[in-house]
């Protein structure tokens, strides 16, 4: 059986206004909020993989994909769980399970902390904890605006960055130690990543600067509701997931095969049934 059609919309917030893919008319909501940069078009094979068992919601979270920012200052985590709140209210969520993946997963944790009532169940999919002289570089260089120009330089940078964070990590690293070994990924995905990048441009670095920010070690033991984290072999996030989930009060890890693995997609759909079934 096909699974549901993934459907788009907007809802009105506070700040502005939210786009969201949903599919699924039956069954316990899920929602899920995308890695940066990007929008919840990187989370579709999700949303698919639940849509016939569950009512998915997937938000492009402020000032990426074409969801409004919360302004043009920098946002803390604890404000873009706010501005996530806002929108499972005007989608009419009282209660769902929560997936988040990297900047996500922050967002995610810090909705749970929040509106504890509001999350049965959480997923944090690769969680950061960047500190010291680390946190330094990856503010002084990761992301920045990309400012349009006449002659189109900007795209061109757009896309390298892009696509370096494919082979590379932190993507501007790109010598041996730093190369990633799971390749390039299909040039399809590849250009529907720079789309949703391109449509934020000028605002899509200031979630992944809130997200670099965020003290894990310090917000993750207030989290309340069972969670559990997950991290691909190959995430660069995987060492920080596997020792954050030792301070959650409720918390599970479960390793993942490669990102680029034919079995990855499976093998996530089986933790998370297997997670969610045991705190139903």
């Amino acid at each position: 059986m096909a699974a549901p059609a993934i459907k788009r919309g907007f809802v009105d917030v506070p700040h502005g206004q939210m786009h969201y893919r949903y599919a699924g008319d039956s069954g316990e909501p899920l929602l899920i909020l995308h890695a940066s940069p990007g929008s919840s078009r990187q989370q579709v094979k999700l949303i698919e993989d639940f849509a016939a068992e569950a009512r998915v919601f997937a938000p492009d979270t402020p000032g990426n994909g074409d969801s409004d920012a919360l302004s043009d200052q920098e946002p803390t985590i604890p404000e873009l769980a706010a501005a996530t709140l806002a929108f499972m209210d005007a989608v009419g969520l009282q209660k769902a399970r929560v997936y988040g993946s990297h900047t996500g997963a922050a967002i995610a944790a810090e909705l749970a902390i929040l509106a504890p009532s509001r999350v049965s169940a959480l997923v944090l999919d690769g969680v950061s904890l960047m500190e010291g002289e680390e946190l330094e570089e990856i503010l002084a260089t990761y992301a920045f605006p990309f400012e349009p120009d006449l002659d189109g330089a900007y795209l061109a940078r757009l896309f390298q960055f892009c696509r370096d964070q494919y082979v590379f990590f932190p993507w501007y690293r790109r010598t041996r130690a730093g190369r990633r070994d799971g390749g390039l990924g299909s040039a399809a995905d590849l250009h529907a990543w720079i789309v949703e990048v391109m449509k934020a441009s000028t605002t899509y670095h200031l979630n992944y600067r809130a997200a670099f920010k965020w003290p894990a070690d310090k917000r993750m033991g207030l989290i309340g509701c069972p969670t559990l984290v997950t991290a691909a072999i190959n995430d660069p996030l995987y060492d920080s997931s596997v020792a954050l989930e030792k301070l959650l009060g409720d918390g599970a890890f479960v390793e993942l095969p490669r990102l680029d693995a034919a079995e990855f997609r499976t093998a996530r759909k089986a933790a998370m049934d297997s997670f969610f079934a045991g705190k139903a």
